[in-house]
């Protein structure tokens, strides 16, 4: 299904005239006139009922509304490529001497003026290379097909651009060209293995967690999740959108997964920018087909455990190959493009995009609703004379969202508004870990954890002071009943010294708050506003408490929190303990001991100057009517680097407490990880219980760096 397009400009504010000022008599006075039109422009394939393109409509002949609002359309374009595509001749490789040109790397695209037709009836397709998730193999195959591409299937109505990703930034390294000898020599300037890796390379390594309020280095938000490639490619739609025409875009990458509970404020966000860009996802996975073995190849040793033997192992190795599409799948899906998996030939991918734009209707309007509130607006588009034609495009599109001088109560709707929208705001990176530990048997208390670079947020001058403000709001939904749970409404007032505010420029901003909920399945949106700025991040995810009293072959535990922080509560930047709320929740909070915090490593990266901490809960809840147990239970920590281990902590007995009916049994290991090379690492926590005969494995990922 071809994509319509939407795209959104605003006319450049000229300024305003001062009044009040006396002129000189006899002077001419200058007026200056603001105005503020916000054009959409639709693209729109229109078929009979046979099925075939319908050639000469004008303005005339098409309607558009606007949630019901008629709209007069401002102009009417045809693209019709099809008449005017012929192949190139191929051009074999050693055929030609090839100029090398210079790579751009730029960040914006040549816009189309009014005296100009640059994009007229031609054909746009952006090869994006995401260098920093393809390994070189990949990147040697995603580079050749688009050579391949360039030599054999490229026609006169084509206009290609190279963009690529790498080291967190996207560029332009060849603007929109029909000029095949311009393109090839970009392509040839590109290396292979450049920027490899890079999406888990720390910016800086030389800036080590130093235990500050802070948190840990910045650069952490590149590791675990996908949302900095998401948001790149948001940027790189942005680039595409103040061009007119229908934008395809060929995202070569080796997967893309979500992990966890990742943010998907930035899947949806990413999407939707696409949307009201005119900009299609066409995802070619660089790896081809792939024939995995098992057990795993030759490059890793066989795993030891029971899984190789329940065809565990096999399956969990499918169900990651298979994720790491999930992702990509969706960004075709949800933009009117088609990814392309499981194929040697990656070059058909390209020819897919090439070939669903052939023949379209360019409509433009200047929309009636003035309000910038970021609300879906839906639009219908219909022929005035033919009321059996097939029209093709997308059903509406978001408005736009700015913060200009809010009153305290403008400012507090638009966050209202900003946590109702279905189009999530990303313009603050967050990260987030979600905990859980039971209370008692039918409550758990959900600390939260939310980390903000401190590079994106805006300081403030107060008193000759420097001052970061920031606003929260957030609410809990539970998926079952479709309710809203609990919320919380908070804003902090950072003032730093000059110490910390230099600190603020690369390192993250921490903010902590906690819930008490039942076991279910629930949703947690998150939004936080720089007071300064008006900049908005969100965060959403879907997360789970697990009902402990119901675990019976295993030895039910809490979340197991990994830090890097224990903080005295004085030490905090910001008065976040005060109330009579925030009280209570420090009575509760099993983070909280001894005057002390612990800080969960939302990142999960660690320094070899500092220890790791590991906290975590067991429960042995006697039955009812039964003395409490008094048999320990044992825990202790394993490191894998691969296959090997390197590292295991002495075992811990802690028996149950008696002051608890939950049988409460808190372990807290401290691992020293300064003799440790640096690289990816497996943590495992394991709990046995010899009485019971019943054991908890935990594993997840960490990175350590120096």
């Amino acid at each position: 299904m071809l994509p319509a397009i939407f795209l959104l400009l605003a006319a450049a504010y000229a300024p305003a005239q001062q009044t009040g000022q006396n002129k000189p008599p006899g002077e001419s006075g200058t007026f200056t006139v603001t105005v503020k039109s916000q054009l959409v422009v639709e693209t729109v394939v229109v078929k009979d009922k046979r099925g075939k393109l319908i050639p000469g409509l004008t303005a005339q002949d098409f309607a558009i509304t606007e949630d019901g609002a008629p709209q007069k359309i401002t102009f009417c374009e045809h693209q019709d490529l099809a008449a005017n595509a012929s192949p190139l001749p191929v051009a074999l490789p050693g055929s030609e001497e090839l100029k090398l040109y210079k790579r751009l790397a730029r960040t914006q695209v040549t816009p189309e003026t009014p005296d100009s037709e640059r994009y007229k009836n031609r054909r746009l397709l952006a090869l994006y290379f995401d260098m920093s998730a393809m390994r070189p193999a990949d990147q040697l195959r995603a580079l050749s097909a688009a050579e391949q591409f360039l030599r054999t299937q490229m026609t006169t109505v084509d206009l290609v651009s190279i963009l690529r990703y790498q080291g967190g930034s996207v560029d332009i390294l060849q603007d929109f060209t029909a000029d095949r000898n311009k393109l090839l020599s970009i392509l040839q300037t590109l290396i292979v293995g450049e920027g490899q890796g890079s999406v888990e390379t720390i910016d800086d390594a030389s800036s080590a967690d130093t235990g500050a309020a802070f948190g840990q280095d910045d650069s952490e938000f590149n590791v675990f999740n996908t949302d900095r490639q998401l948001s790149a490619l948001q940027t790189a739609a942005k680039m595409l959108g103040q061009l007119n025409e229908k934008k395809s875009l060929i995202y070569f990458a080796s997967g893309l997964r979500l992990n966890g509970i990742d943010n998907q404020a930035q899947l949806r966000a990413t999407v939707d920018a696409a949307i009201k860009a005119g900009v299609s996802f066409w995802p070619v996975d660089a790896r081809g087909l792939v024939a995995e073995a098992p057990l795993g190849d030759a490059t890793q040793g066989s795993p030891g455990n029971s899984a190789m033997y329940t065809g565990a192992a096999a399956l969990a190795t499918t169900n990651n190959f298979q994720h790491s599409q999930d992702t990509l799948f969706a960004l075709a899906g949800d933009t009117g493009g088609k990814a392309l998996f499981d194929n040697n030939d990656l070059t058909r991918g390209i020819v897919q995009a090439q070939e669903a734009i052939s023949d379209y209707y360019i409509l433009g309007y200047y929309t009636s609703n003035k309000v910038q509130n970021g609300r879906f607006r839906r639009v219908k588009v219909s022929l005035t004379n033919n009321s059996s034609a097939n029209l093709t495009y997308r059903q509406g599109y978001y408005a736009d969202k700015v913060f200009s001088r809010f009153t305290a109560v403008d400012k507090e709707r638009q966050l209202e508004d900003a946590l109702m929208l279905d189009d999530p705001i990303t313009e603050l990176s967050i990260a987030m870990e979600i905990d859980h530990f039971q209370l008692n048997r039918a409550e758990y208390f959900v600390p939260i954890v939310v980390k903000i670079p401190g590079r994106e947020l805006a300081l403030a001058k107060r008193g000759g002071a420097e001052h970061t403000l920031l606003d929260f709001v957030g609410e809990i939904k539970d998926l079952v009943g479709g309710t809203t749970v609990t919320n919380v409404r908070d804003h902090v007032n950072i003032k730093l010294s000059d110490a910390t505010a230099a600190e603020l420029a690369r390192r993250p901003v921490e903010y902590d708050t906690g819930f008490t909920l039942l076991p279910g399945k629930y949703m947690i949106k998150f939004l936080a506003r720089d007071d300064e700025t008006g900049r908005i991040g969100t965060y959403q995810t879907v997360f789970v408490i697990p009902n402990l009293n119901k675990e019976d072959q295993r030895v039910p535990i809490s979340s197991v929190v990994l830090s890097s922080q224990r903080v005295d509560l004085r030490e905090v930047l910001y008065e976040v303990e005060k109330g009579t709320h925030k009280e209570k929740e420090v009575a509760v909070n099993p983070l909280v001991q001894n005057g002390k915090k612990i800080v969960p490593s939302v990142t999960r990266v660690f320094s070899t100057s500092h220890e790791m901490y590991i906290y975590l809960q067991a429960y042995k809840q006697p039955p009812q009517g039964s003395p409490p147990a008094s048999q320990p239970l044992f825990a202790f920590v394993t490191l894998y680097l691969g296959d090997n281990k390197v590292l295991e902590t002495p075992p811990t007995a802690v028996v149950p407490s008696t002051t608890s009916r939950l049988g409460t049994m808190p372990f807290s290991f401290s691992v020293d990880t300064d003799h440790l090379a640096s690289g990816h690492y497996d943590c495992q926590i394991t709990i046995l219980d010899p009485t019971a005969q019943k054991a908890t494995f935990w594993r997840a990922p960490i990175l350590i760096v120096p």
